[in-house]
Parts: structure tokens; C-alpha cells; sequence
């Protein structure tokens, strides 16, 4: 009535005045309720299904039952690589280890040495022994069992009228000076003719005559 009176407007003008302006309020809650923030729920944490027979609640057997790194993840053989190599002694490896693998551990073979004699390709066991440039031991069982004994000599006598520098220095206690000798030596004399001829190369006392008499032949 009020704004009839003011507006001087018919009664008519006035309801379809005020049906616009309800409709224009309807409007605008309408966009404002659309466009408002809504918080977001963070996604849940789907878990892995538990094995048939664990109980799903129990935590403890879940972080019992996942990888820590323990003796089964992380398996190693022990290997004792010896001879003409630039860093012999032990190394661990990881299991399945190669020969190849043991001579890269020490260092690679040293500058000369023939390594034709080595299978590289043959699967290395826990506590075995890889003799480079020398008669190799026999490899263990597979079992697994001890490893041939550390400077176990040659398995057959070495002939000291034909033997080669690589082979007398893969005897115990005889390096490449002391094989070059026994050369020289042998070189001067024409061979030896018994073992006992040892005795004259320079540097072989009769302590290290008596680790070699039994490990050569003339």
C-alpha cells in the first residue's frame, strides 16, 4: 500500500513488482548456495587384503609378515680369492655370486696373469677358496660345506726342467723373483737332474727347500 501510495502505481504493477523481486532474491540464494566452499574429504587408505587365516586387526603380525631387510633379504657368501690379484683375501658377495664376480671384488687379476684355467661362469658357494694364476683347489659341494684349506699346493709335482714362470711362482713361498732364479739357474745348468739341485738357486734356504722338495720334481 505504501508503495502505491508513494509510486502512484495500480495495485497490479505493484504485485508483479514484488513477484520480480522475490524471484531476483530466489536467484541470487540459489547462486550463492551453488558457489559456496565445500570441505573435501581425504581419500581413505585402501589396505591390502590380509592373507587367508591372519586376522586383520593384528598389527603386529602385519609388520611381522612385510620385508625388513633381514637375513633373507640380504643373503651373502664369504669367498677367499688368493693368487695374482690386486687385492686377494676375503669378500662377501651376494648369493649367486659368479667367479667373474670374485675376481671384480678383488680387484681384477693382475697384469699378465692368464686366467684361462678359471671357469668364470661357475656359481660360487659360502667359505670357498678362488686361487688365481696358480692349480686351483677342488670347488666344494654344493652343500655348502668348509672350503679347501688357504695355500694348499699344487696337486701334482711341478717339473722343474719344464715348469713355466706363471707355474713356479704359483708355488708356496716362491714369487716372480724366486721363479725367475729357478730359471736363470736352470738356464745355466742345462735342467736340473734332482731335487736336491734346489738347494744352489740363490734365495732358497733349507726352510723353504723343505716346504718345495715335496712339490717338485726335476
Amino acid at each position: 500500500m505504501w508503495v502505491q501510495t508513494r509510486c502512484g502505481l495500480e495495485r497490479r504493477s505493484v504485485i508483479a513488482l514484488s513477484a520480480l523481486l522475490v524471484l531476483a532474491v530466489g536467484f541470487a540464494v540459489q547462486h550463492f548456495w551453488a558457489g559456496r566452499t565445500e570441505p573435501v574429504r581425504a581419500p581413505e587408505v585402501v589396505r591390502a587384503a590380509a592373507p587367508h587365516g591372519e586376522r586383520a586387526g593384528d598389527g603386529k603380525e602385519a609388520r611381522s609378515a612385510a620385508p625388513t631387510g633381514g637375513p633373507a633379504a640380504a643373503a651373502e657368501i664369504v669367498v677367499d680369492v688368493s693368487g695374482k690379484v690386486r687385492d686377494p683375501g676375503i669378500h662377501r658377495l651376494p648369493a649367486g655370486s659368479r667367479v667373474e664376480d670374485a675376481l671384480r671384488a678383488a680387484g681384477g687379476a693382475r697384469p699378465g696373469t692368464s686366467t684361462d684355467g678359471l671357469n668364470r661362469a661357475r656359481f660360487l658357494v659360502d667359505g670357498e677358496q678362488v686361487v688365481v694364476g696358480g692349480p686351483a683347489p677342488p670347488p666344494p659341494a654344493p652343500g655348502g660345506g668348509p672350503g679347501t684349506a688357504a695355500g694348499a699346493g699344487p696337486t701334482a709335482p711341478v717339473s722343474l726342467s719344464t715348469a713355466t714362470l706363471d707355474q713356479l711362482d704359483a708355488l708356496p713361498g716362491v714369487g716372480p723373483v724366486l721363479a725367475q732364479h729357478i730359471l736363470d739357474h736352470r738356464t745355466r745348468n742345462g735342467g736340473f737332474r734332482s731335487v736336491d739341485e734346489l738347494r744352489e738357486v740363490n734365495g732358497i734356504g733349507d726352510r723353504r727347500f723343505a716346504d718345495l722338495r715335496d712339490l717338485v720334481r726335476p
